[in-house]
């Protein structure tokens, strides 16, 4: 029979409910029990998209025997980590205190009061390699709880203290200088890998924000090897198995240091964070690979993780199809390409993918990841054909390739809406729409919007100031979601401010700036920084959920309090209200110091700082928005590339009331210049250079005014 878990939202605790364990959801219950039994509690922790999950399902939950012995001692509870992204981070820091690390399937022993006394990851059922087996972890958890329940009771509490203290930020009082921001750059780029791209070595990960850092810096640096660190990355990635050569989009990380063998599940947040990656390099630096490969990332989006009927985007899609393979939909033998492809392309196909010799997937050697090995004009030299016979060998290849794979068992498509992350992705659809070539991505991102703010954003009601509402709710379209989740309220801040620019709407700029009003209402710590959830969250909060956490962390998507800074200092130039920048100084003091300087692991916050202390260019356009001219002036502000930029359109006839919250040389224009044409006012944090009347003399201003080094 199924257990609670059947009917859940969630595919992850749906895909559970056939299980002879007797698992409850996050809810009040399961801790009443727990009490009331003065049973431990069995937390699992994981997702729909994590293979490790699926694998200790299968060999442990799904196991009677396993199960009776969970049921018999334990209070079972099942969390999906994307659903509970608040349960996750305070275990997952509370194991990692424990162990040394997390990671998903989490595996912790709560007291019934939900404080952690043990924990792991995954455990296999019999003892390997090191590892115990989960049915001796099962019985020596629950032997030791029941001959040293003080003991545990007293380790529980101790821990949480501890977690207690630490969640805490305080402001250190030291100056916000940029030596904090030169040290977090130094950091990471201490760790680039010069041969292979990317940080650090195996496993590899994106790391996007580290290299938005990198570009902001080079921007206003020109510090030349900045950009030629994030541009060999990109490059290298491109290239790797860890970009999906036939249908776009990347997978999660490689398992290797060259970016070849792959974790093949793909995550909304990463492909958000590297599409804006690859559209904003493109447009720096005009190389068509960077082009191609966020055409890859937004077809690929459109084609898999996009609700095409009502606008919105999936979470995620699987690595695998059951767990007796890994990434086979993905990789190929030379046989099935063969038996896909003509001769002469097959030919093509093996040199430019390495499909020779010994496959890199150690569950079947047959088995290839694609990968760019050679170059057109290499294979051409090879099978002595021209670089366009090859070219044209490879376009027909890969549709035949690509044909053949639609034909396997597709990978799960978790179908759920998170506003956070569709936040992510909105902004990232409209970074792309900068790219001549990639302007219909601006249509998928104010769909995507417009279906969030319609399905999961809460106002405040009629006559109640501003930050009143209850702001975004993390499920799209679900009323019974928990809301009051930061990350939610931060992301979808910046996408709204992102369709403002894209549109001139003014709509979008006042619901950022209520949504900025609830965080401040809502979020703010005593130091000014802010917590990962509200102050008056709607949800009961059992367990562990007391503890106070101040994201400052890249982990795994951007920072909370990184990216409410970022939202802050946009909303301060374009509403010209200086509580958002007294505001985020004041978060800055306190995250800043003491975090900034890791780098690779704090970039978004390193990048908040950075943009603080030197301020982005404001671009405004003043004219009637419907006039083709503005318009031109509008459309060359948003296709021209300078880091950061904020642009803005405004109505002197639609918006006379908001004329006093431009800077002044902007409303002293208006006032006097309607009659000469649209304008264009281009201002740095202290000055602002004449006036432009023509998309092109708008675009070599915004190229060259008001550039200086640090």
């Amino acid at each position: 029979m199924p257990n609670r878990l059947a009917g859940a939202r969630s595919a992850y605790l749906s895909s559970a409910a056939h299980q002879p364990v007797d698992w409850y959801p996050w809810s009040d219950a399961a801790f009443d029990r727990a009490r009331a039994e003065d049973k431990p509690i069995l937390l699992d922790i994981g997702a729909v998209w994590c293979h490790w999950c699926h694998v200790i399902d299968r060999e442990s939950y799904d196991n009677p025997e396993t199960a009776a012995i969970i049921n018999a001692h334990f209070v079972a509870v099942k969390v999906d980590r994307d659903e509970r992204p608040d349960v996750d981070v305070r275990y997952q820091n509370a194991v990692s205190a424990i162990t040394g690390q997390g990671g998903w399937p989490l595996t912790a022993f709560l007291t019934p009061d939900g404080h952690v006394f043990f924990g792991g990851t995954y455990f296999p059922p019999d003892a390997m390699q090191g590892r115990p087996g989960f049915k001796q972890v099962l019985h020596s958890v629950a032997e030791f709880y029941r001959t040293r329940r003080d003991q545990a009771h007293a380790y529980a509490g101790e821990l949480h203290q501890a977690l207690h203290r630490l969640g805490e930020v305080r402001d250190s009082g030291e100056l916000l200088t940029p030596a904090l921001v030169t040290a977090a750059v130094s950091d990471i780029t201490r760790q680039f890998d010069p041969v292979h791209g990317g940080f650090g070595g195996a496993p590899k990960f994106p790391h996007s924000s580290a290299l938005e850092l990198l570009l902001r810096r080079h921007e206003r640096t020109g510090d030349a090897e900045l950009l030629s660190i994030v541009q060999r990355t990109l490059e290298r990635m491109a290239r790797g198995g860890v970009y999906d050569q036939l249908g776009g989009g990347f997978h999660r990380y490689s398992v290797d240091a060259a970016w070849i063998v792959p974790h093949f599940e793909k995550m909304l947040y990463d492909n958000a964070g590297l599409l804006a990656n690859y559209a904003g390099v493109y447009r720096a630096t005009g190389t068509p690979l960077f082009r191609d490969v966020a055409a890859g990332i937004v077809d690929y989006l459109r084609g898999t993780l996009m609700d095409s009927a009502d606008g919105g985007f999936y979470t995620s899609q699987d690595a695998d199809i059951s767990l007796d393979d890994d990434g086979n939909y993905y990789t190929w033998t030379r046989d099935e390409a063969a038996a896909a492809l003509a001769a002469d392309e097959l030919a093509a196909v093996a040199l430019r993918y390495h499909l020779d010799g010994p496959g890199e997937m150690h569950h079947d050697p047959r088995r290839h990841v694609l990968y760019v090995d050679k170059d057109p004009d290499v294979i051409g030299a090879l099978l002595n054909r021209s670089v366009e016979e090859v070219q044209v060998l490879l376009a027909r290849a890969h549709a035949r390739l690509l044909a053949a794979r639609a034909g396997r068992p597709a990978p799960f498509v978790d179908r759920t809406i998170y506003a956070g992350w569709n936040g992510m992705m909105i902004s990232a659809f409209f970074a792309a729409a900068r790219v001549p070539d990639l302007a219909g991505a601006g249509d998928d991102a104010l769909r995507a919007l417009e279906r969030v703010v319609r399905d999961a954003y809460e106002a405040p009601a009629a006559g109640e100031r501003s930050g009143a509402g209850r702001g975004f709710r993390h499920v799209v379209g679900a009323p019974d979601s928990i809301g009051g989740l930061l990350d939610d309220q931060v992301h979808m801040g910046a996408a709204l401010l992102d369709g403002f620019e894209h549109t001139g709407e003014p709509r979008f700029l006042r619901l950022a700036a209520e949504t900025a009003d609830y965080v401040l209402e809502e979020f703010r710590a005593p130091s000014g920084a802010f917590y990962d959830v509200a102050a008056t969250g709607r949800q009961p909060r059992p367990g562990g959920l007391g503890l106070p956490y101040v994201p400052v962390q890249d982990a795994p998507t951007p920072s909370g309090n990184g990216v409410a800074v970022l939202v802050l200092e946009r909303l301060a130039a374009l509403t010209g209200d200086a509580r958002y920048r007294a505001a985020s100084e004041q978060a800055l003091r306190a995250c800043a110091p003491g975090h900034v300087e890791q780098g690779l692991f704090t970039a978004t916050l390193g990048l908040a700082l950075e943009t603080h202390l030197a301020p982005p260019l404001h671009v405004v356009v003043v004219g009637p928005r419907r006039d083709p001219r503005t318009r031109a002036l509008h459309a060359a502000a948003l296709e021209t590339y300078r880091h950061g930029l904020v642009v803005q359109v405004y109505d002197p006839a639609a918006q006379d009331g908001d004329a006093g919250r431009l800077p002044a040389v902007v409303t002293d224009g208006a006032a006097a210049g309607a009659a000469a044409g649209p304008r264009a006012y281009a201002c740095t944090a202290t000055e602002c250079a004449a006036p432009a009347a023509s998309p092109d003399a708008l675009a070599e201003t915004i190229r060259t005014f008001g550039r200086s080094t640090a």
